[in-house]
């Protein structure tokens, strides 16, 4: 509301386009980023988006600044969490945690303080701090049964935690809680448990095939099926054997990130 009509236009327009491609082409979104920010660098909306786009490109110095510059103009501290997550992505997991116990963390809101939660406990991670970063987590918005829309990324990250302690059951368990409330699939919980339960997703077809159908077997049957290939000696040119060679494993990524990295 700042601006001239015509420059307000042209600064909306881009912020439309960071808006749609920061998932799906988050460099494109950058590019329409710097776009305005040359147009209204004064405004924080537009400070708020770049640093968005230069978070989700990795550009953690850039999108620091940017976040800085936003808390600065606004006075807001919803963007805490993010700037201390670009913290651990400047390799500062220390710095990190020192945020989380400043008094700005008081302020956030539920979904707010949820999230520095996570990004906390990442950090504990980032430091080798594994049980520490599993005591982060646990905490009564973790054993609520209420569903929000934080509470997949929560209980993914507990899984995730555990199960990097060598506590698969436990693990299990959590995946399976992540799996029920994660309505919008912001995280890959049923890969996880697929992967824990020993099943893989095999191509039936074989490369040749246009068609892109999957069919799912264990892994100790696809295993046992690759290994009687191997003994009867499968000849390459009949394609015969593809489908355990083109097994995928399933796997994504460890700490559940959205925003943040956590």
């Amino acid at each position: 509301m700042s601006l001239p009509k015509t420059l307000a236009e042209d600064v909306s327009r881009n912020l439309v386009m960071v808006a749609r491609l920061i998932d799906e082409d988050p460099e494109q979104a950058y590019a329409y980023s710097r776009i305005a920010l040359r147009l209204a660098s004064r405004v924080a909306a537009v400070r708020e988006a770049a640093g968005f786009a230069a978070y989700a490109t990795q550009r953690y110095s850039e999108a620091l600044a940017e976040f800085r510059a936003a808390k600065r103009m606004t006075g807001s501290v919803e963007l805490w969490p993010v700037m201390a997550d670009c913290e651990r992505g400047l390799g500062r997991p220390e710095r990190a945690m020192a945020m989380a116990g400043e008094s700005e963390v008081q302020k956030l809101d539920k979904a707010g303080q949820v999230e520095m939660r996570l990004v906390a406990a990442g950090a504990r991670r980032d430091m080798g701090q594994l049980d520490a970063a599993i005591v982060t987590l646990q905490s009564p918005e973790l054993a609520s049964s209420a569903v929000h829309p934080w509470t997949a990324r929560l209980r993914y990250a507990y899984a995730d935690a555990l199960l990097a302690a060598g506590r698969e059951d436990e693990a299990r368990e959590w995946f399976g809680k992540a799996l029920e409330a994660d309505k919008d699939g912001s995280t890959d919980a049923s890969d996880r448990l697929a992967e824990l339960d020993g099943v893989e997703f095999v191509d039936a077809l074989g490369d040749d095939e246009d068609e892109d159908d999957t069919v799912v077997v264990p892994a100790a049957a696809a295993d046992a099926d690759k290994g009687e290939d191997e003994k009867n000696g499968t000849d390459e040119d009949t394609g015969k054997g593809d489908a355990a060679d083109s097994a995928a494993d399933g796997t994504g990524a460890g700490d559940g990130n959205d925003t943040p990295r956590a």
